[in-house]
């Protein structure tokens, strides 16, 4: 799949171990090993068949935004980064489809 990255800020941070260990601290291990999975991944169909990650799209004022799970509370939040892409939850989504994110923050949402 491929990843596109909300700020090149927030790119440096995960494409680089030296940066991501220093901006995501004990994080950073499982944060490098979520990013090889969706990188790996042909769609984000894929990506709901692997149960550790928890798929799923936020709702109320996140509506938009996906999120899988690093780890205890953390997410990577991302966005489907297609031209005419639903931003509600009204249209139906092929995941099969889906074969470019855009991640907008690691963050704990909760």
């Amino acid at each position: 799949m491929q990843i596109n990255y909300k700020t090149k800020k927030l790119k440096k941070q995960l494409t680089s171990e030296r940066e991501m260990l220093k901006a995501y601290g004990q994080r950073a291990k499982k944060l490098n090993q979520r990013l090889g999975e969706l990188k790996a991944a042909n769609n984000l169909k894929e990506i709901s068949l692997i149960p550790p990650l928890r798929l799923h799209p936020y709702k109320g004022s996140r509506k938009g935004e996906w999120s899988i799970d690093i780890k205890d509370n953390w997410r990577i939040l991302f966005v489907i980064d297609k031209p005419g892409s639903p931003e509600n939850g009204k249209v139906s989504l092929d995941l099969g489809e889906i074969t470019i994110i855009k991640i907008t923050s690691i963050e704990d949402p909760h």
